[in-house]
């Protein structure tokens, strides 16, 4: 079971059509999104949702206010300020705590416990291009690196049990936990960059990232007819660092229009960044 990624290095380069586009060209694949903190495939990809999982990650304190002799040592050791005394009160401020545990070992009154925290949720759907994995991170919520490598585990016991013949998940912005949880251990990856300087800046760091972890890269441009001096740098980039340049999609209202009635823009006839798309598709599933 093969899986392809689609990185971008940073937000808005068009990552999310691409891997739309791309399961609705294979139409027997399993899509995982793994942008767990700002879920969107599901805008051009519409699921029908056959389950949902609660997702817990790390502790956070519990407080018996029966057993509580309001001594204030809670407010005294936490360091991140996630207790504060409000008359003779401990008040606990969930968005601040850590989950480190000091306050439940050191309770004299033995007032405070931890549980289990919880983070989002699991999404296993049904789309009309094959099965789908995805998450949502609680606000505030915590780790979504671990729930990143969730979505991935489900992804492949879904592709497994209904004969997908690859999965292909749309990863996170950035290159940090989620980038890396999404990255390791996958068998390619699409970088999907615009010809701007940024773009081309998190470029440069996206593919550090992918090197280190040894994963083949493959690079396309988007929009590439708006800086075309920008482009042509991008592809002297994958030549000089061992990468396989394999296009550029020209800007296209079409895939406005696409986005706005929830499809992908390969769906639509008459798009130039389309035609593209399609050749991109060939060329990195089968380079």
């Amino acid at each position: 079971m093969r899986e392809y990624l689609i990185l971008s290095g940073k937000g808005g380069s068009g990552k999310t059509s691409f891997a739309a586009s791309f399961a609705v060209l294979e139409n027997n694949c399993a899509v995982a999104d793994c942008d767990v903190d700002a879920a969107d495939l599901h805008l051009l990809l519409p699921p029908e949702t056959r389950s949902s999982e609660d997702f817990f990650s790390g502790w956070e304190p519990v407080i018996d206010n029966v057993k509580c002799i309001n001594c204030g040592r809670c407010a005294d050791l936490c360091r991140f300020n996630a207790f504060t005394i409000s008359g003779s009160v401990p008040v606990y401020d969930r968005l601040a705590c850590e989950g480190c545990g000091v306050c439940s070992d050191n309770c004299p009154g033995g007032a405070i416990t931890l549980k289990k925290r919880f983070c989002g949720y699991i999404y296993e759907s049904t789309t009309m291009h094959g099965p789908m994995v995805s998450a949502r991170l609680d606000a505030g919520g915590e780790n979504s690196g671990k729930l990143v490598s969730e979505v991935r585990k489900k992804a492949k016991t879904v592709a497994s049990a209904s004969g997908a013949g690859c999965i292909i998940s749309d990863g996170p912005p950035g290159i940090g936990c989620p980038a890396i949880s999404a990255l390791s251990g996958v068998d390619k990856v699409l970088l999907v960059t615009e010809p701007t300087v940024s773009g081309y800046h998190d470029l440069e760091r996206i593919h550090a990232l992918c090197n280190h972890f040894k994963v083949p890269v493959n690079i396309c441009v988007n929009k590439f007819d708006l800086n075309m001096a920008m482009t042509n740098k991008i592809k002297e980039f994958a030549a000089a660092n061992n990468a396989d340049f394999i296009g550029c999609v020209p800007y296209d209202n079409k895939v406005t229009e696409a986005q706005l009635a929830a499809k992908t823009v390969v769906e639509l006839p008459d798009s130039k960044a389309a035609d593209e798309i399609k050749k991109i598709w060939e060329r990195f599933k089968n380079g």
